[in-house]
């Protein structure tokens, strides 16, 4: 863990969490579904072309697929389609919340359905950030919160998790890691599409906030994150490098705040560090487990 690569964590972190603000300035001017799909249709192209040009194969192995298809459809079409219509309805410190508990909901799912050892400070990490998230939502939805956006954005991190642990195990794409990350985006893209073309009428409020959001959103978070992110598990390994997850709580509650102006309270900026040092904790249990 030297400097460059934790100032790749910090980035990557840093721009993962800012996501969220940027998808809520977006689903305030357009239709959220359909703005999902152009975003993907554009990262995907981008991201096909630049593999292309460095040589990358669209000949990927069958694991290589699968994972191409279960996270197009899950990550990119559930969770981040779930997340942009939940937007319309919730703060985007909220969504950046919830979502930043996914690494919480893999170890559990992966204790309860796998049967994973667990050591007692990742499970003590469980308890402390579930128990930060279910303090930051009691306190909104004494305030008001809206309930169908939260239940939104509950099942889009579920979903998110599911996929996570439906491609584990399986081989990574070595040489052609960005030929298959703009292949998922295009199976957003498709599956978005097609639901926006059924449900959703074209109603744009063309600001330059909409503009900026929307290629912010197309470029920093969906492309270069991305390849900051495999990078940096290139560098250290996915497990130190899952730690600076930590991070996304603080950061994602904080940009929405300056940006948006959002509202922090008292019980928000409590959760918000129990849910960062569970999230640690269970990382670190990970990064000291003993080799079986």
């Amino acid at each position: 863990m030297d400097i460059r690569a934790i100032l790749m964590g910090l980035a990557f972190a840093l721009m993962w969490s800012s996501a969220f603000t940027s998808a809520r300035m977006i689903v305030l001017d357009a239709p959220p579904l359909t703005a999902l799909a152009l975003r993907f249709l554009l990262s995907g192209a981008i991201g096909i072309g630049l593999a292309l040009a460095l040589g990358q194969s669209w000949r990927l192995s069958r694991a290589q697929w699968k994972a191409t298809a279960i996270f197009g459809l899950m990550q990119n079409a559930a969770y981040l389609g779930l997340n942009f219509i939940a937007m319309q309805r919730v703060e985007a410190s909220v969504a950046a919340i919830i979502a930043s508990s996914m690494p919480l909901m893999v170890a559990l799912a992966g204790w309860v359905v796998f049967r994973d050892r667990l050591r007692p400070l990742a499970i003590g990490g469980l308890v402390a950030g579930f128990g930060g998230v279910m303090l930051i939502m009691g306190a909104r939805l004494q305030g008001g919160i809206d309930p169908v956006g939260l239940a939104l954005c509950v099942t889009g991190a579920v979903a998110l998790t599911v996929a996570t642990l439906s491609v584990r195990g399986a081989s990574g794409a070595q040489g052609n890691l960005l030929m298959v990350v703009g292949l998922q985006m295009l199976v957003g893209a498709v599956a978005l599409g097609g639901l926006a073309i059924g449900f959703e009428s074209w109603e744009v409020n063309w600001t330059p906030r909409l503009v900026g959001a929307f290629l912010y959103t197309t470029l920093v978070p969906g492309l270069l994150a991305t390849w900051v992110w495999f990078a940096l598990v290139a560098r250290i390994g996915a497990v130190k490098g899952a730690a600076f997850h930590f991070l996304n709580p603080f950061f994602g509650v904080a940009i929405a705040a300056v940006l948006l102006g959002e509202r922090i309270g008292g019980a928000d900026l409590i959760g918000v560090a129990i849910i960062a040092a569970g999230i640690l904790a269970v990382q670190l249990s990970r990064a000291t487990a003993p080799a079986r």
